[in-house]
């Protein structure tokens, strides 16, 4: 019985149920009604017999005993029939019945077309409100086909049809969610070529008037040499964009997959910073690890220790020589933090609500190098695992980034 949860469908049961009972009851109050005629309509006939044998002079007990006789015989049958009574004679012929069909007629032809109006109406009724929530329903999934999913369809009752409705909406809500995916996708595609191609046609420019340089002078050793040198800064930049680019991309499309576990913490940072130490010192800066080693941190090493450095290779680009930077960690019954902190430029306050923007570059970088992706992965790979990434700064004052990791339990 679970088309009854559909509220229509239910009303409409009710409505039959209700209609039933009426019509019953309906003809029972006919039945009285003809049954008290034809009761009236047999005492007039007894009454017309009764006078007929009275004025005959017939003795009243005969007649008593014939009106009250409830014996049938062949002789009785016989007798009728001769005088043109039987079963097969027409009923208009006998005033009675005649008067009791014709009393009965209008009854129950007024009964018969009053219950059928009303089983009318209310079939009518229920099928117009079903052809009401079809039409709608239709309307709705052409907008759905016409990619507007800002109507929905009916979902105020149970039943087999608002379940077939809201099947239909889930897929609708699917299949928006898709587009919205596709079209981020594009947009994120979009957008990433045209960065890709903005900051490659710097080097790029430059390493074709190098070339022509080198080809205009290939006699002058100083010049080739020179070039050569430029050549190669140009072809590792493009090669550090394109890495920086291909990382933060699969970011940010969620294809990289962090393996994490516990860790080393020292571990993780002597990896990230392994190959900034011979520039520390050829730069004349010191790089201080300050923490417990035995503490462990629960991430992906590879990744964090990506993060890490970038942050480090930042510090040395903001730092002058004599410069420190000091990496220390922490560890709350919640939260596991890792401070990288220097006593470089630091951030000027237009700025520090940029510096993780792909490509940033403040207008007082002019003398460092690099093509602003190092930030925006940091952060990328730091919020992939969960975590987030922090910074306080002041001009001329150093700048601290604080790496905040949850705690396993």
């Amino acid at each position: 019985m679970s088309f009854l949860h559909d509220k229509h469908t239910r009303w409409y049961c009710i409505f039959l149920l209700s209609f039933l009972g009426l019509f019953m009851l309906a003809g029972i109050s006919i039945i009285d009604i003809q049954t008290k005629a034809a009761k009236e309509m047999l005492f007039a006939h007894d009454n017309a017999v009764a006078t007929s044998l009275l004025e005959q002079e017939v003795s009243e007990v005969i007649i008593a005993t014939a009106l009250t006789s409830k014996e049938e015989s062949t002789s009785g049958s016989q007798f009728l029939n001769l005088i043109g009574f039987s079963e097969n004679m027409d009923s208009n012929r006998l005033s009675y019945v005649s008067s009791l069909k014709k009393s009965m007629l209008p009854s129950i032809l007024s009964m018969g077309l009053l219950g059928s109006i009303i089983l009318l109406s209310g079939t009518i009724l229920f099928l117009r409100d079903r052809e009401k929530l079809y039409h709608k329903s239709e309307k709705t999934i052409r907008n759905y086909i016409d990619g507007n999913y800002t109507v929905h369809l009916p979902q105020t009752s149970d039943g087999t049809v608002y379940q077939m409705l809201s099947s239909v909406e889930q897929l609708a809500t699917m299949l928006q969610s898709k587009n919205d995916t596709d079209r981020k996708t594009k947009e994120f595609l979009k957008t990433t070529i045209s960065d890709i191609s903005h900051q490659l046609k710097t080097p790029l420019s430059a390493l074709m008037m190098y070339q022509e340089i080198i080809e205009s002078e290939p006699d002058n050793r100083e010049t080739v040499k020179e070039f050569s040198v430029k050549i190669g800064s140009a072809l590792k930049r493009i090669e550090q964009l394109i890495q920086s680019m291909l990382k933060i991309t699969r970011l940010d499309a969620g294809s990289i997959i962090f393996e994490k576990d516990n860790y080393s913490v020292s571990n993780v940072i002597r990896n990230a910073i392994s190959e900034l130490t011979t520039r520390s010192v050829n730069e004349n800066k010191e790089i201080i690890i300050d923490g417990i080693t035995e503490q462990m941190l629960y991430c992906d090493m590879e990744w964090t220790g990506e993060a890490v450095g970038n942050i480090v290779k930042n510090a040395l680009d903001h730092t002058d020589s004599g410069g420190k930077i000091h990496i220390s960690w922490e560890q709350t019954p919640i939260m596991f933090r890792i401070r990288i902190s220097d006593n470089g430029h630091g951030i000027a306050p237009e700025d520090i609500h940029h510096i993780f923007k792909r490509f940033y570059r403040s207008k007082n970088d002019c003398h460092t190098v690099g093509v602003g992706l190092g930030l925006p992965l940091a952060k990328a790979i730091i919020e992939g695992q969960g975590g987030f990434l922090s910074v306080q700064s002041e001009c001329l004052q150093g700048t601290t980034f604080t790496l905040s990791f949850l705690t396993e339990s």
